[in-house]
């Protein structure tokens, strides 16, 4: 019962932080601004980003409910926080303050902290520790693709 509980206040959570994220990107995608910028040939469509963050939180959030029941008194909800708030700022940084530069930072901290998760906890959650990678590879990808618009813009 404790798993399932720690799972809904994660699915929660981590949904707010893609609600307040898309709030803080103020139409981002669809600004004159991003349609603009010389972007990375694999960029993928616009409706391929709801689909993965939401297959991404799901995991994700399964995955901490895992590793907080696991190890509650531990490092883990300070390593949460932070991935919390660079996932938030990330998009006000990139889509709001077009501060292309700043947010390609905000982003590989992100990558590393998700990293941090997977290569510190993976001992614990074994095979669960899969229920990650789809955030780390998402990361991977958002990271390349602000990358290429940091050195092409």
């Amino acid at each position: 019962m404790k798993l399932f509980k720690y799972t809904i206040v994660f699915l929660i959570i981590n949904f707010g932080a893609l609600a307040i994220g898309s709030w803080l990107m103020n139409n981002g995608p669809q600004t004159e601004w991003y349609q603009n910028l010389n972007q990375a040939p694999w960029t993928p469509p616009g409706w391929v980003f709801g689909m993965a963050w939401t297959i991404i939180m799901i995991c994700f959030s399964i995955y901490m409910a895992y590793l907080y029941k696991a190890r509650p008194k531990s490092n883990v909800t300070g390593l949460f926080i932070i991935q919390f708030i660079l996932n938030v700022i990330w998009n006000y940084v990139f889509f709001n303050q077009h501060m292309i530069d700043v947010s390609f930072v905000i982003i590989l901290l992100l990558t590393l902290i998700v990293a941090a998760f997977f290569f510190s906890f993976s001992k614990v959650l074994r095979y669960k520790s899969a229920l990650i990678l789809p955030y780390l590879i998402w990361l991977c990808i958002a990271t390349s693709l602000n990358g290429y618009i940091l050195i092409n813009n």
